[in-house]
């Protein structure tokens, strides 16, 4: 037995090897005009065979007309209705992703709590900025409990909140901040809710299912004493 693994690899593997080794048949075939039937009933094949594509779209055979010089490797000579393309149009070269170098501060507060300090020392409202450190300040808390669930020291966020303002930023009495017994409630309760609506979900798909069951096994009951 052959197994795929001890194959060619596929240069598309979504067409299947079926269409590999027509593709590798047809370029051995040496009339041109006999090359482009055969071609033309492969890119049939290949269409029938990707349903999820939308063949209605303008470039849909151009775009199949390609696979197929793809798969041939570009070694296929046959009259395409569209210009053969160049390999170095197809495959371009990967693009390394770039990502964000700069450091956190403090991890745990993560990049939205330090965009949202920039946005609040950009701020030239008073109002508007007392709101954005009330808001920083349980936006933090919150962040350091999901970090360190025991408790939190309203002082350390006010200490962290200056820090990484530079000063700019201080919470005072005015700014009200949520204690450590609401936020962990909150959550907690977010749990306990998340927690009942599954069971309750597995509780009516089981009773679903015994009603079925229980359908089933009246018919057959009924079907067995009539043929009694």
């Amino acid at each position: 037995m052959e197994y795929n693994s001890q194959r060619e690899k596929l240069i598309l593997p979504e067409f299947g090897r079926n269409i590999q080794s027509m593709v590798d048949y047809t370029i051995t075939i040496k009339d041109k005009a006999e090359r482009t039937r055969a071609s033309r009933t492969i890119i049939q094949i290949m269409a029938q065979n990707t349903p999820s594509l939308n063949k209605d779209q303008e470039d849909f055979y151009h775009m199949l007309w390609d696979h197929l010089h793809v798969i041939a490797k570009f070694k296929l000579e046959v009259d395409s209705p569209y210009e053969k393309p160049k390999p170095e149009d197809l495959v371009r070269e990967k693009k390394k992703l770039q990502y964000p170098n700069k450091k956190i501060r403090y991890k745990h507060y993560g990049k939205n709590v330090e965009y949202f300090i920039k946005k609040a020392r950009e701020t030239k409202d008073p109002d508007m900025k007392d709101k954005f450190i009330e808001a920083l300040a349980n936006m933090m808390k919150k962040a350091y409990l999901s970090w360190n669930r025991d408790s939190v020291n309203d002082e350390l966020i006010k200490d962290h909140l200056a820090e990484m303002s530079e000063g700019e930023l201080i919470i005072t009495d005015k700014h009200k901040i949520s204690s450590t017994t609401e936020i962990l409630g909150t959550a907690g309760q977010q749990r306990q809710k998340n927690k009942f609506q599954q069971k309750k979900f597995h509780k009516n798909n089981n009773k679903h299912s015994n009603q079925s069951n229980n359908n089933r096994n009246f018919k057959g009951n009924n079907f067995k004493k009539k043929n009694f």
